[in-house]
């Protein structure tokens, strides 16, 4: 079935469509150890993603490590156990559900935060020039087997919070030694541009319709923020996105953001800005945080930071993400005193918290498209969509989408513009 759909007239001002999500990356292993999700109303779901695509959310992230199981470090993670093989099924549950797919490569066996950024151990030889083209098979290998499977990212990050380069060096490498980049020296800058290019050349060649982001943390301190997508602009990174870590406890009020968002925006014009991480606690405070916080740590609190977040957002046209960093943490009713206490459903009872309609709200303000579920019912991802000229889109934007399906009823989708 071939179906021409009109959505409604819009302002040419009309920007980006919008997208609200999470990191949901751990949910198979809460789903294996038995965890259970509840509606705000306190009714079982059966099947969390299509339940999120239902609130308003329209894509999920997921983040992939090479070989977690070689990583040996005494701050050994098992939350850090994502593989390209065993991410597949998830990410085939996401664009079943009718969502987008950010598919994050930490190119790490462990976390990669500016703390940290150990090349993983099977790459621990190589010489920069072997590892630039270690990064690019790897990169390829990954996305092919994904597409392989019926799975392509609409969205890929190539290096997770690289504010200071990336792949430094084998964890226990000494301080001194690993390749880290600062601002104010030239040090190693050419080096990450290198396996940038590597990196994005993968990922462009296998899924040349999917949107590059490249992310950094440094979200409190504009002049090194902009130092960083300076250089990406001299060293001919190509990318689309800039995505930014927003945690209030690490960087700041919400004036810090504000600060960082204006200074990007009028900086880098031609780029979209998606805050692809941020969080609140709902109970506890999270450990080893030091900024005080303007928010309490309540369900009320939690979801009083979410609005404002939401409302400072949608007041940057060029802000097109936001996604919530773990939201399916789920202790099962065992424990609150894990590490991080941020999710979007209570650990305690599975209840989802009333923050989780507040970050939805962002897919369905302003530019959004809205939920991945049209008003029949009907999931969008069930239909591939085409523009005019032939071309896959991953969603429906405003005016004339060409969606094809074998079977199934009409499916009419509802363009916004601001104000609406």
């Amino acid at each position: 079935m071939l179906m021409f759909i009109l959505n409604q007239q819009v302002d040419a001002a009309t920007s980006s469509m919008r997208y609200a999500g999470g990191d949901i990356s751990l949910l198979p292993a809460y789903e294996d150890a038995g965890a259970k999700y509840y509606d705000h109303e306190g009714n079982y779901i059966s099947d969390l993603l299509p339940f999120l695509g239902k609130e308003g959310m329209n894509a999920m992230r997921v983040r992939v490590f090479v070989n977690p199981a070689d990583y040996t470090g005494p701050d050994k993670d098992p939350n850090a156990c994502q593989t390209i093989e065993s991410v597949i099924p998830l990410c085939q549950r996401i664009k079943a559900a009718g969502m987008s797919l950010m598919l994050d490569f930490h190119y790490s066996d462990t976390w990669a935060d500016p703390a940290q950024q150990y090349t993983p151990m099977i790459w621990a030889n190589l010489d920069d020039s072997a590892l630039c083209e270690a990064v690019y098979d790897y990169t390829r290998e990954s996305l092919v087997k994904l597409r392989d499977a019926g799975v392509v990212p609409d969205f890929i990050q190539p290096g997770n919070e690289i504010s200071f380069g990336m792949l430094w060096g084998p964890a226990g490498t000494p301080e001194s030694s690993l390749k880290k980049t600062f601002m104010g020296s030239s040090a190693n800058w050419d080096r990450l541009g290198a396996l940038l290019r590597n990196a994005i050349k993968g990922c462009r060649e296998v899924c040349p319709e999917a949107r590059i982001v490249i992310h950094t943390e440094r979200t409190a301190d504009v002049a090194v923020q902009n130092n960083f997508y300076n250089e990406m602009k001299r060293l001919q990174v190509s990318y689309d996105i800039i995505g930014l870590s927003y945690y209030p406890y690490f960087h700041g009020p919400l004036s810090s953001l504000a600060g960082a968002l204006t200074s990007l925006e009028a900086n880098f014009p031609g780029k979209d800005i998606m805050i692809v991480e941020t969080g609140y606690s709902y109970k506890w405070e999270v450990p080893g945080t030091s900024c005080p916080v303007d928010y309490p740590y309540t369900e009320a609190g939690q979801d009083a930071f979410a609005r404002d977040l939401v409302t400072l957002l949608e007041t940057y046209d060029s802000v097109t993400g936001l996604f919530w960093w773990w939201l399916e943490y789920n202790a099962y009713g065992t424990s609150l005193s894990g590490w991080y206490n941020a999710p979007l459903f209570d650990s305690t009872s599975g209840k989802a918290l009333a923050a989780l309609k507040t970050i939805c709200s962002f897919a369905s303000s302003a530019n959004g498209v809205g939920s991945t579920f049209d008003e029949t019912g009907h999931q969008r991802g069930e239909m591939q969509w085409y523009d005019l000229g032939g071309r896959k889109i991953a969603q429906p934007g405003q005016g004339i989408s060409i969606g094809k399906r074998g079977t199934g009823a009409p499916v009419k989708i509802i363009g916004r513009r601001p104000g609406l």
